[in-house]
C-alpha cells in the first residue's frame, strides 16, 4: 500500500485557483479532495490499530490529559472519578501510567459504593499492567477479605509484602488475618463438641449433651467463659476464684440430679447458666 495522504496535500489542493480551472477540473480536484480526506481518516484508523496491536505508547501529541480524573480524585467525588476516570481506562491514547491511576481511582471509588467485584476488576487489570505494584495487591487483598475469600486474600497480602517487605499494612493484615484462620480452624476442630470427652461418657446428661450438637456448643462454650472468669477472678483474691468456681460446680452437681426429671428443662438451664456467665464477663 502507498503512503498515507498527509493532511497539508489536502490543503494545499484547497488553496488551488479553482477560478483558472474548467469545469471538469473542478470536479476532477473535488474528487481528489474528497479521496485525500477519506485516506487520511482510513490511515488514522489504521495507525491507531497498529499501535494497540503492539502495545507503543502514544505520540506527545496524541495522548490524553489525565487533569480532569485527578481533579475528580482531589474533589473525592466518587460519581465523577467513575466517569472520568473511566474514559481514561477506555482510551487507547492514555499513557500506560496514567491508565493505572485512573483504574486504581476508580477501583477505590467502586469500593467505597460497596461494588467489591468491579473495584476487585480495576485491581486485576492495574496488576496485569503492572504486577509490581504492593499497595494495589494489599488492596485487592483487602477486598477479598471483604467478600470472605481468606485464600486469596492471604495470597495478594503475601505478594504485597514479597514486593516490599516492610510494607506496614500488608504486614498487619498477613498477619491478623492469618491469626483469624488459625482461630477458625481451632473453631471449626470443637465444633459441636463438648467441654468433656463423649468417648468416656458415663452419664445419662452428658450422652444427651453429646447427642445434640447444639446442646455440645453451649456446654463448651459455658466451660470455655467460666474458665475466664474464674481466672480473671483470681487476680482479685484467691477465694473469689475458689467461690466463682464452685458456682460451676454446684450447677454440675444439679444438672446431673435433675435430668430426667418431667420438670426439668436441660437445654433452659443451659442458656441461663451462659447468660449468667456472660454478664459476669462483662462486668
Amino acid at each position: 500500500m502507498g503512503p498515507c495522504f498527509r493532511r497539508d496535500d489536502v490543503n494545499r489542493v484547497q488553496r488551488s485557483d479553482r477560478r483558472a480551472m474548467s469545469h471538469s477540473m473542478q470536479r476532477y480536484f473535488q474528487f481528489l479532495i474528497a479521496g485525500a480526506a477519506i485516506a487520511a481518516a482510513l490511515c488514522a484508523v489504521s495507525a491507531g490499530r497498529a499501535l494497540a496491536a503492539t502495545g507503543t505508547e502514544p505520540a506527545a501529541g496524541q495522548q490524553v490529559d489525565p487533569a480532569p480524573c485527578l481533579a475528580a480524585v482531589a474533589a473525592s467525588d466518587d460519581d465523577s472519578i467513575i466517569a472520568v476516570c473511566g474514559l481514561l481506562v477506555d482510551n487507547d491514547k492514555t499513557l500506560k501510567a496514567d491508565r493505572i491511576k485512573a483504574l486504581v481511582a476508580r477501583a477505590a471509588a467502586w469500593d467505597r459504593k460497596d461494588q467489591i467485584d468491579r473495584a476487585i476488576g480495576d485491581y486485576d487489570t492495574a496488576l496485569r499492567l503492572d504486577p509490581t505494584l504492593a499497595d494495589v495487591f494489599n488492596a485487592r487483598g483487602e477486598l477479598w477479605r471483604k467478600k470472605g475469600n481468606r485464600p486469596r486474600a492471604l495470597a495478594d497480602f503475601g505478594a504485597a509484602i514479597k514486593l516490599n517487605p516492610d510494607h506496614p499494612t500488608a504486614r498487619g493484615n498477613y498477619k491478623s488475618l492469618a491469626q483469624e484462620v488459625e482461630r477458625i480452624g481451632a473453631m471449626l476442630a470443637v465444633n459441636n463438641k463438648p467441654s468433656f470427652n463423649c468417648a468416656a461418657a458415663r452419664r445419662a446428661v452428658e450422652k444427651a449433651i453429646c447427642a445434640n450438637p447444639e446442646l455440645a456448643n453451649i456446654d463448651r462454650e459455658i466451660n470455655a467463659v467460666n474458665t475466664k472468669v474464674v481466672r480473671e477472678a483470681g487476680k482479685d483474691s484467691p477465694r473469689a476464684s475458689r467461690a466463682m468456681q464452685q458456682q460451676q460446680d454446684d450447677f454440675i452437681a444439679r444438672r446431673n440430679a435433675a435430668f430426667g426429671r418431667p420438670d426439668y428443662d436441660l437445654p433452659k438451664e443451659m442458656r441461663q447458666r451462659l447468660d449468667h456467665l456472660l454478664a459476669i464477663e462483662r462486668q
